[in-house]
């Protein structure tokens, strides 16, 4: 090690690799985005490129109401320069803990410049109480149903809204965040319509979903929702609840029983076996099963399961099979 013989002298060199470190930081400096899920995070990565670096705080095999408020969590948003998040109260149990503990006036509010609730950017949100909300109906959200990021369509919106609030953070790199999102948006336009046509000889299928995290989906997809699992949002299962959504399943020929994958499996497998319809348990987020990576991913995972059983024909159905993914 090279030894320096004067105190002055280290000071020197600590002083010039510290103006080196600035100079070469500052020439690649990222914006720094962390998101509370791994969809935002993977329209993020599409609409940055190598100017941004994101990070998600949940991951997408975890049920994004119930996040562990992990302290790491807190430095990571300590030094975000921008928050994208659900909002409609999604991660109410969680996020807004972590965002106090960071102490950052980036993210801290609505007003602030790096904060982002990507539901602003929605045209519509399902399932909006009309009357007072209490707890005797379940996890019922006072603004909605949170779970838009199952409508592709809604990707859209998003991806521009993060355009802008790059463009805004980042002027320097605004028309190239632009180039990404026309490009993702021009992909994602196209995915959408091959998605629908894959989607179109079963609309009008009747299906039974574990909690309402589905609607957006099934509602996209043309489906008709014949009940769920839960006998209100957030509420486990009774007996008494699953004996009369059989009875309801077989006198209306329901085919399809649909849960994410990190609800419990037991209740609709045996509804699947009883009715006989066919049981998918489906990824609902980037990072749901392994090889989901992008946005692109999941809906190619989720439409391509979907379509695979419904396409089987009546003897899937009739046989009670029960397919379990990931």
């Amino acid at each position: 090690m090279k030894m320096f013989k004067s105190f002055p002298g280290l000071l020197f060199f600590i002083a010039a690799a510290a103006v080196m470190l600035l100079a070469g930081g500052s020439a690649e400096a990222k914006v720094r985005v962390v998101t509370s899920t791994p969809d935002f995070a993977a329209i993020a990565r599409e609409i940055g490129g190598d100017r941004v670096d994101v990070e998600s705080l949940s991951k997408g095999y975890q049920d994004p109401h119930f996040v562990d408020a992990k302290p790491i969590y807190i430095t990571r948003l300590n030094r975000a320069d921008i928050l994208v998040y659900n909002g409609l109260d999604l991660e109410i149990g969680w996020l807004p803990i972590l965002v106090t503990g960071a102490r950052n006036s980036d993210i801290a509010t609505l007003n602030s410049p790096g904060n982002v609730d990507a539901s602003r950017f929605l045209t519509f949100v399902l399932d909006v109480p009309t009357g007072p909300v209490d707890r005797s109906m379940g996890d019922v959200h006072p603004r909605g149903n949170p779970h838009y990021m199952l409508d592709p369509r809604n990707g859209l919106l998003v991806a521009k809204g993060i355009t802008e609030k790059l463009s805004g953070i980042d002027p320097e790199n605004a028309a190239y965040y632009e180039e990404n999102y026309r490009n993702f948006e021009k992909l994602l336009e196209t995915r959408i319509s091959e998605w629908s046509k894959e989607l179109a000889p079963y609309k009008g299928t009747k299906v039974v979903s574990y909690h309402k995290n589905l609607d957006y989906f099934t509602r996209w997809a043309g489906f008709v929702d014949a009940g769920y699992v839960e006998p209100k949002p957030g509420i486990p299962p009774t007996p008494s609840h699953v004996a009369a959504l059989i009875k309801k399943m077989e006198a209306e020929d329901v085919k399809l029983v649909l849960a994410s994958n990190f609800y419990p499996q037991k209740t609709p497998r045996i509804i699947s076996e009883k009715t006989g319809a066919v049981f998918l348990s489906i990824p609902t987020s980037v990072g749901g099963e392994e090889g989901i990576n992008t946005y692109f991913d999941l809906f190619d995972a989720i439409v391509g399961q979907i379509t695979s059983a419904l396409g089987s024909g009546s003897g899937a159905a009739g046989s009670g099979s029960s397919m379990r993914n990931g």
